[in-house]
């Protein structure tokens, strides 16, 4: 099927487990919530609207939220009932569409070029999951409807809360250019700093680099930054979110020593490894972070938890949290790795050996 043809809903859930806590807690409606732990050493998992006002956003030490707002209100997690409003999600979602590719617990890519619904308009069937979720749920969802994946994402940020956006195949490319590269999904912060050092700061001036540029600077993922500075995204939806190769040979030149550096390093492993889990049907209850300095010094952190790690955004977090040990750092950090064991498979049957997966990259 040819990509303009193609015809796909990225729906995101606004500010899921803050969302869920104010629904559930009528006390925080209206306040500023960070969903994570308070400790001088907790890292925040999601941030309500009202707390992004002041600067809180996922993935920041707890300490730097409170000082950014000190009126933050800290709530432990619940992934038990994230995953339980998940599946409320989900069931909408197989209403239309069997293809449906779940990237955490708060989002996913459905393709409804063919639907259920037999709808030919995917915008219509944007605007009904979303009443649909919101009729299930209590909660709001903005969707993004495009031609390809990488512009359904993007569109699904651009009329957050509550959103839904089209780009059609005659805007894709004059969408993109105006954009701050920085904005583009797959891009964190500090390729998009290297970026700006190399003149890089919209989708107008990605694109209008070579690919063999791209590729001299960012090693194989400048492939990807050339094709979607163009507005080409071939990626399928898969429904078993095949997983990408399991190692990484991207080498930077620089060590890493900002909080932003290090969560930026450590995306490309949580990823490979959670699709990893994917394609075999497996979860894992230890997760253990590997850092190597840049002296070479190298140690391990790991933590066991009572139920399986059990969603994209919980590594994350969970992953972050480990890594909130090594601040402030001693000296540079040139590789990390994240590691899955004491497997179970999500089909009921338990793997006896830990087979998890080291996924590194090197600095």
């Amino acid at each position: 099927m040819e990509q303009a043809h193609r015809k796909i809903i990225h729906v995101d859930m606004d500010a899921f487990y803050a969302s869920v806590e104010q629904r559930d807690d009528p006390s925080l409606r209206g306040k500023p919530v960070a969903v994570g732990g308070s400790r001088e050493r907790g890292v925040v998992a999601a941030a309500s609207y009202e707390a992004r006002v002041f600067g809180v956003r996922s993935a920041m030490p707890s300490s730097t939220a409170r000082r950014k707002c000190p009126d933050l209100v800290f709530v432990k997690p619940r992934f038990d009932v994230y995953k339980a409003v998940s599946q409320q999600i989900r069931a909408v979602f197989a209403d239309y569409t069997p293809l449906i590719e779940p990237l955490s617990l708060d989002e996913a890519y459905l393709d409804v070029t063919e639907n259920l619904k037999h709808m030919t308009s995917a915008t219509q069937i944007a605007q009904q999951i979303k009443l649909a979720i919101k009729e299930a749920t209590g909660l709001t969802a903005s969707a993004g409807v495009s031609y390809n994946k990488f512009l359904a994402k993007l569109a699904s940020d651009h009329n957050k809360p509550d959103g839904l956006f089209v780009i059609k195949p005659t805007q894709g490319l004059a969408f993109v250019e105006t954009l701050r590269v920085g904005q583009f999904h797959g891009i964190g912060p500090a390729t998009a700093a290297k970026m700006n050092q190399l003149g890089i700061a919209t989708g107008l001036d990605l694109r209008q680099q070579t690919e063999a540029f791209l590729v001299r600077h960012f090693g194989k993922a400048g492939r990807f930054y050339h094709a979607i500075a163009n507005a080409i995204d071939d990626r399928p939806v898969r429904p078993d979110r095949e997983r990408k190769s399991i190692g990484s040979e991207t080498t930077f030149s620089t060590d890493l020593f900002t909080w932003d550096e290090l969560t930026d390093g450590l995306q490309g492993p949580i990823t490979d490894l959670w699709q990893d889990c994917q394609r075999l049907k497996t979860v894992g209850r230890t997760l253990t972070l590997k850092v190597k300095f840049a002296d070479f010094q190298q140690i391990t952190r790991s933590r066991s938890f009572g139920s399986p790690i059990s969603d994209a955004t919980q590594l994350t977090f969970l992953a972050y949290e480990l890594m909130t040990v090594l601040m402030p750092l001693p000296k540079g950090v040139r590789l990390l790795g994240v590691s899955l064991s004491n497997l179970e498979s999500t089909d009921g049957s338990v793997d006896r050996h830990e087979i998890g997966k080291q996924l590194e990259i090197g600095f």
